[in-house]
């Protein structure tokens, strides 16, 4: 069973925003007693916050899909629907979320790190709140703003100070396993490690965190091995150690070709070069290990190398490396700048900015760009005219119609906002009060049979003419045909006949 996932893709959902109401409040002795349709709630957000209990992303593996709860309609009487509720999603300290396409969107480290990394619809308003003087019964409200909907990636980079480079086999799981309280898997088998392993060090006043990486092959830059996997781990390391095995079973293989291998792989990965090495020659606790150290050792220190040597068995030589560990640890976090507050930037909106941007496209359709009018566009209810002609009275005050006339479109032009395109019809005059969810602007714009129409039409159409009879054929055919013949009727006074 898969007991450590570092890589997850989620597919996630907002909860989408709730409607707002239309309503007038009526009572006896009060039939219009005015608007009191209450606003829609907002849909619930996602949120990412970084846990210390968290190590692994299993739970996100399990159960890929997350959805916020909507926010509830709106009421009448003056009534907001309820809001969704929010979603907090705990995941390790290190995490990077990323898009499918690989554009990074944050980086959380430190423990309480949050990120909104699916924002919640806004609730419509309901007629209360869309009244004003020109319109003081609105019958119309505006419609719930759906949740953003997307995937993103999740990336576990371990955060370690130290990090344990080596062949599989090489002891490094044993290192790890005596440095620190970890209880890594510990095999004579290669690729016993299959997961990363965290562990904590205290050499005198220095504490630290060591990374024992799964073993690397040559090709595991490209993916051979579990290096690909896992190589991630470690850029977030100040040091990384090479563990050599100085008593390997294999004839061809030695420290030095071994430390050559896995230097190409850590430039493949690209990232580390600038990350301090050390060297330790492990197993010097059988005699064929402790006489090929003495022999390598010259060379690695002539490289430049800091060389220890080390048994993971015996404990010899683990004092003075874990102090060096210390030492370089310490170096590394003196260097860096002191940590601030985060500050909150403040860039309010340039003075020439209109908000959206007006375009024509290759096919002549004029596209109108723009956070606040892609926003508006959701929130109409398209089928209500008076919604359109508020939905208009906007976009003119926004100054869309003068960007347009200033772009070269004519009435009668295609103009598409978000999913939407319809013709545009410029000045369309001063709204006039009518019948709720009416706009007297529309009528000439509107080609639809009204209802009335409609059911006048059909009416029509079940009245037969007094001159139609229906005549049945000798084989059963019913057909109507003219009643040519239809006896007159007279009066006795106009009959003349003796």
């Amino acid at each position: 069973m898969t007991t450590f996932v570092d890589r997850v893709v989620l597919h996630l959902q907002a909860g989408d925003g709730g409607h707002g109401c239309v309503s007038v409040h009526r009572e006896k002795f009060k039939p219009l007693g005015g608007p009191d349709g209450g606003d829609g709630g907002h849909g619930g957000s996602i949120t990412l916050v970084v846990d210390p209990q968290q190590h692994t992303l299993l739970d996100f593996h399990f159960h890929p899909h997350v959805k916020a709860s909507n926010g509830g309609g709106g009421a009448g009487s003056n009534r907001d629907g309820a809001s969704g509720k929010n979603l907090v999603l705990k995941v390790p300290d290190g995490t990077v979320v990323q898009t499918v396409d690989g554009e990074v969107l944050a980086d959380l480290v430190g423990i309480g790190t949050e990120f909104e990394v699916a924002r919640g619809g806004r609730g419509g308003r309901g007629n209360k709140s869309l009244a004003n003087t020109r319109r003081k019964v609105p019958g119309f409200a505006e419609l719930g703003e759906p949740g953003e909907q997307l995937d993103v990636v999740l990336e576990l980079k371990s955060v370690a100070d130290v990090g344990l480079v080596g062949f599989p086999s090489a002891g490094k799981s044993s290192l790890i396993s005596v440095m620190s309280a970890a209880k890594p898997k510990i095999a004579d088998y290669p690729f016993t490690t299959l997961v990363p392993n965290l562990g904590v060090v205290q050499a005198g006043d220095e504490t630290f965190t060591i990374a024992d990486v799964p073993g690397l092959i040559p090709g595991a830059a490209t993916g051979k091995g579990l290096g690909m996997q896992f190589l991630r781990h470690i850029e977030r390391t100040s040091v990384l150690v090479h563990v050599l095995d100085a008593a390997a079973p294999e004839i061809e293989r030695d420290p030095l070709a071994d430390l050559d291998a896995i230097e190409a792989e850590l430039a493949a990965y690209g990232g580390l070069e600038d990350r301090p090495r050390i060297v330790v020659l492990n197993k010097i606790d059988i005699p064929d290990g402790r006489d090929l150290a003495e022999m390598v050792r010259p060379d690695l220190e002539a490289r430049g190398y800091q060389v220890f040597e080390l048994s993971a068995v015996t404990r010899e030589g683990l004092r003075e490396f874990g102090f060096a560990l210390a030492k370089l640890v310490a170096e590394n976090r003196a260097a860096k700048p002191v940590e601030e507050a985060t500050r909150i930037v403040i860039r309010p909106r340039a003075v020439d900015d209109a908000g959206f941007t007006v375009e024509q496209d290759e096919d002549g359709v004029f596209v109108i760009r723009g956070t606040q009018v892609e926003r508006w566009i959701r929130q109409t209810n398209f089928d209500n005219d008076e919604a359109i002609g508020f939905l208009a009275d906007r976009l003119d005050r926004l100054g869309v119609e003068a960007a347009l006339a200033k772009k070269g479109a004519q009435a009668g032009d295609p103009v598409r906002i978000g999913e939407r395109e319809f013709d545009w019809q410029p000045n369309a005059g001063e709204y006039v009060s009518g019948p709720r969810g009416t706009d007297s602007r529309l009528e000439e714009l509107d080609t639809r049979p009204s209802a009335a129409q409609r059911l006048a039409a059909r009416k029509a159409r079940r009245i037969r003419n007094d001159d139609e009879l229906l005549h049945m054929s000798a084989d059963g055919t019913v057909s109507s045909m003219a009643n040519a013949q239809r006896p007159v009727l007279v009066t006795d006074d106009e009959d003349t006949d003796e």
